[in-house]
């Protein structure tokens, strides 16, 4: 069962970093809105950053999730 719970966990955290990553690539504008300050002048260097980190958050817990499930399905 504890497997499980650390499966669930990280398939949900990998999917709320996608769902950021998504987020962040069709909403380019969200950081001078949200914070009203614009780091990178309208460059979207920071977006694009941010986009990129949660894309590579999301393949990480994805395959930790994959990890998991295979480790607890063999056991």
């Amino acid at each position: 069962m504890k497997g499980s719970r650390l499966f669930w966990t990280e398939s949900v955290l990998g999917g709320l970093s996608a769902l950021f990553c998504v987020l962040t690539l069709v909403w380019k504008d969200w950081i001078e809105i949200v914070f009203r300050f614009d780091p990178d002048h309208h460059s979207g260097s920071l977006e694009w950053a941010i986009a990129a980190g949660a894309l590579v958050v999301t393949v990480v817990f994805g395959v930790l999730a994959r990890m998991e499930w295979r480790r607890t399905a063999l056991a």
